[in-house]
């Protein structure tokens, strides 16, 4: 059964796009079943999977309006990763399930049918808390946030959080925060270094340990329509990026470890 990550921080250029192609890229060559769901409009996702977004007969846009299933939307890329690609047709999606029943429920409505063919699916969020934003969030079973170690970005992930917790209150009672994910990392930054370790003062384990460099190769590899572990396996965002798949992994495991601890004790007779 598939875990959905939702990949989101209302602050753009954090490097959001970037973590979702890659990650899927890294957890396909563990070898991993992972879906892609891009349901930004700006479709960077989908290019950066070697999609053309203006030449797929069907999106997540279609998916969210219910005119197709969302298993017909998957389209196979070159590093072994499915995508449901997304464009600007998601713009108009949004304007149309504005007056529509149960519209923050459509994704998930639409996932849940592909969770036993997947051990990973992730959803690349818009750089903004709209309607589709809280469709991926009412999804997701957790929310990995990536985020520049800046002043501005703390304020912004504060927010975040606020919001997380609302989601949880009202439409999805288990989300939970997967990490906090430290990208475009200068360590001769002294604000970056300070930034970062008030993260790990307030979030601890939250905090993943990989961090992800800046590094030109990373910014490199979308123009070629892969990611990072495609186009230069070698480089330092691609060992970050495998560092990370590692980590979520690990995560994974450990709390399926606990659950069957709990099931074995809930089991054994006083």
């Amino acid at each position: 059964m598939a875990r959905i990550i939702a990949i989101a921080n209302q602050k753009g250029g954090v490097g959001k796009t970037t973590t979702a192609v890659n990650l899927a890229a890294a957890l396909a060559r563990t070898p991993l079943r992972v879906l892609l769901v891009d349901l930004d409009s700006q479709g960077n996702a989908t290019m950066g999977c070697g999609i053309d977004k203006g030449a797929v007969p069907v999106s997540t846009c279609d998916v969210l309006l219910g005119e197709v299933e969302a298993g017909d939307a998957i389209v196979q890329t070159e590093e072994e990763v499915d995508l449901i690609p997304g464009n600007t047709d998601l713009t108009a999606a949004e304007l149309e399930l504005m007056g529509a029943d149960a519209r923050e429920q459509r994704l998930k409505r639409a996932l849940e049918p592909l969770r036993a063919r997947y051990d990973y699916i992730l959803i690349d969020c818009p750089p903004a808390l709209s309607l589709l934003t809280l469709n991926a969030l009412t999804a997701a079973d957790s929310v990995l946030v990536p985020m520049q170690c800046e002043y501005y970005a703390l304020e912004g992930l504060t927010a975040l959080l606020q919001t997380i917790e609302a989601i949880r209150q009202n439409l999805n009672p288990d989300l939970e925060v997967e990490g906090v994910l430290r990208t475009m990392f200068d360590v001769r930054n002294n604000l970056a270094n300070a930034v970062s370790g008030e993260l790990t003062n307030h979030f601890g384990d939250k905090v993943f340990r990989t961090i992800v460099p800046r590094n030109v190769r990373v910014a490199e590899a979308p123009s070629h329509g892969q990611s990072i572990v495609g186009y230069d396996k070698g480089s330092r965002g691609a060992i970050a990026y495998l560092g990370l798949a590692g980590e979520v992994i690990r995560r994974q495991r450990e709390r399926d470890a606990k659950r069957n601890q709990d099931a074995t004790a809930m089991e054994t007779p006083a």
